[in-house]
C-alpha cells in the first residue's frame, strides 16, 4: 500500500471510530439506545390483548379519529332553549381567513345599534374595508417595530419576533376599538367582500415578503447612521407600496356614500342619507366613544387573579392598545357574562374552540370524543398544565349570545354565534355546556356598566408586562 493510501485509510478510520463515540455518548446521554428500544417493545400488549389492539389499528387506519372517539352516551338530541337570549341576527362568514375578532367585534356593534332602535333597524358591515386599514396599520407597526429595534442583533428575540410574522389577519376586540374610531365604518353593500379578503393567505404572503424586505433595509439604514428624517419618509414611501398592494387586493377604500337603513325584512326605514366613514361610525354608536366603554377579561389560572395584565405589542397599531386584561376566576367571568345578557347585549368572546367540538351538531361539551379509552391512556393536564404546554389557548373568536340558567342561577349551557356561516352547526351558532365553558373559554370583553366598582377599580391597576411569546395569547382566527 502506498504511504499516502495508508496515511488516508488511517484517517477515515480514526474518523469512523470517533464517530461512532459521538454517537454512542448522544445515544448515552439521551438518546434511543438499543437497550432502551427493546424496553420499549416489550411493554406492548401481550399476546392476550394484541387481538384487540389489532382490532383498534384497524379501525384506525380506516376511520378518523373523531369518528371512533365520539361517545354515543353523549351524542342524544340537544336542549336549545335557553333562559336568556339576545335578540338573533344574520349570519356572517369570515371564509378562509382569520379575521374572526373583526367579525365578532362588529356583531357586538350590530347588536347594540339594533336594541338602541328597539329592533327597528339592522346593518351589516363590511369587514373588507376594515381590514384594509388593519393590514395597513399592521404593515406600520411592523416596520416601526424593526427601526424600533434596528441596533439589536437579528438573532434577539424581539428581532425575530417581527420578522417571524411581520403581517397578519388574526387579532382580537382592540383591533376594532383602535381601528373603528379613527377610520370609520361602512355598510357591507358599499364595499363587498373581494376573494382576497375572504382568502387572506396568498396576499399575506406577498405583503410579508415585501415588509421583510423593507425591514432589512431599514435595518441597514439605521446601522448607517441616516437621519430620523431620512428614515421616516423612506418608510412612508414603503407603506405607499403596501397600500398600493391593498388597493390591487381589496380595492380602493370608499370615502363617501350614500345609505338607508333597513328592518330585518329588507324595508327601507329611514331615508337615504350622505355619510363618511366617520360619521356612519358616529350614528352607528350613537356618539359613544367606543374605546372607553369596555374592560377586557380574561381568565389565565397560571397567573394571580384581579390583577392586570399587558400583553406587549399585541395590538392591531403601532399607536393602538395592547390586550390588556384583568385576570379573574371563571365565576366571576360567567357573572359578568350573564348580568350583560341579561339586558339584552351580545359579548365578544374567544375560545380554544377546536378542542371537544363536534362540528357536524354544533356542540361544544368536554365528553363528546372518549379519546382516552380510544387510545388507552389518559389526558389529565388541567387548563393551566395546557396553556403553560403550548396544549391550548385562545383560538378564535365568536359572540356570546345567550346563556342558560338552572335554579340557582348558575349555567348550564351557552350559545355563540359563530362567523363560519349559516350552515355550519346550530344553523351558524355553537351550544358550549358549562364544563366545556370553564375550561376552554379565554377572552371576554365587557361594557363597563355590567362591571362591579371594585372590578373597574381591579382594572385601573399598574399592568404586568407579559411578553408576546407567552403560550396563550396567540391571534384569535
Amino acid at each position: 500500500m502506498k504511504p499516502q493510501t495508508l496515511i488516508l485509510a488511517l484517517m477515515l478510520g480514526a474518523g469512523f471510530g470517533l464517530a461512532q463515540d459521538v454517537a454512542a455518548q448522544k445515544t448515552a446521554n439521551g438518546g434511543i439506545s438499543a437497550e432502551m428500544l427493546n424496553s420499549i417493545q416489550k411493554a406492548q400488549p401481550t399476546s392476550t390483548n394484541r387481538a384487540l389492539t389489532k382490532a383498534l389499528s384497524n379501525a384506525l387506519a380506516s376511520n378518523a379519529i373523531d369518528d371512533l372517539a365520539k361517545n354515543h352516551g353523549n351524542a342524544g338530541a340537544l336542549d336549545t332553549q335557553f333562559s336568556i337570549e339576545t335578540p338573533k341576527q344574520s349570519i356572517t362568514d369570515q371564509k378562509s381567513s382569520g379575521r374572526c375578532w373583526m367579525f365578532s367585534a362588529m356583531n357586538v356593534l350590530r347588536g347594540d345599534f339594533s336594541r338602541r332602535h328597539a329592533d327597528t333597524l339592522t346593518v351589516e358591515f363590511s369587514q373588507d374595508y376594515l381590514f384594509f386599514w388593519d393590514q395597513l396599520e399592521k404593515a406600520n407597526l411592523f416596520l416601526q417595530g424593526v427601526v424600533d429595534c434596528a441596533k439589536e442583533p437579528m438573532e434577539s428575540e424581539r428581532v425575530r419576533f417581527f420578522f417571524r410574522s411581520p403581517i397578519g389577519d388574526g387579532g382580537t376586540f382592540c383591533g376594532l376599538a383602535d381601528l373603528a374610531p379613527k377610520y370609520g365604518l361602512v355598510p357591507a353593500e358599499v364595499a363587498p367582500e373581494t376573494y382576497s379578503a375572504e382568502n387572506t393567505s396568498k396576499m399575506r404572503s406577498l405583503i410579508t415578503s415585501k415588509l421583510r424586505e423593507y425591514g432589512l433595509e431599514l435595518r441597514r439604514m439605521v446601522a448607517d447612521k441616516k437621519k430620523a428624517d431620512a428614515i421616516a419618509k423612506r418608510k412612508t414611501e414603503m407603506l405607499a407600496e403596501v397600500y398600493r398592494m391593498l388597493t390591487l387586493t381589496l380595492g380602493e377604500p370608499v370615502r363617501e356614500f350614500t345609505y338607508a337603513f333597513r328592518d330585518k325584512n329588507g324595508k327601507t326605514r329611514t331615508a337615504v342619507k350622505r355619510y363618511t366613514p366617520q360619521s356612519f361610525y358616529e350614528e352607528i354608536t350613537g356618539g359613544r366613544k367606543l374605546e372607553d366603554s369596555f374592560i377586557m377579561v380574561m381568565n389565565d389560572p397560571r397567573r394571580e387573579y384581579h390583577k392586570t395584565y399587558e400583553v406587549e405589542w399585541d395590538r392591531h397599531s403601532y399607536d393602538g392598545m395592547n390586550w390588556c386584561y384583568l385576570n379573574l376566576p371563571m365565576e366571576d367571568i360567567e357573572q359578568l357574562a350573564i348580568a350583560q345578557l341579561k339586558a339584552g347585549r351580545k359579548l365578544y368572546s374567544s375560545y380554544d374552540v377546536g378542542k371537544q367540538l363536534d362540528r357536524k351538531r354544533g356542540y361544544a361539551d368536554t365528553e363528546n370524543f372518549d379519546y382516552a379509552s380510544l387510545m388507552g391512556t389518559t389526558f389529565p393536564m388541567n387548563k393551566a398544565d395546557r396553556i403553560a404546554t403550548f396544549d391550548s389557548g385562545s383560538t378564535h373568536a365568536m359572540t356570546l349570545t345567550a346563556v342558560d340558567l338552572d335554579g340557582n342561577g348558575l349555567p348550564v349551557k351557552w350559545k355563540v354565534e359563530n362567523s363560519w356561516g349559516a350552515s355550519w352547526g346550530q344553523s351558524g351558532y355553537l351550544i358550549m355546556s358549562a364544563r366545556w365553558f370553564r375550561e376552554y373559554m379565554f377572552r371576554l370583553v365587557v361594557d363597563k356598566e355590567y362591571v362591579s366598582e371594585q372590578m373597574l377599580k381591579e382594572a385601573q391597576q399598574k399592568p404586568t408586562m407579559v411578553m408576546p411569546e407567552d403560550p396563550l395569547f396567540q391571534e384569535d382566527r
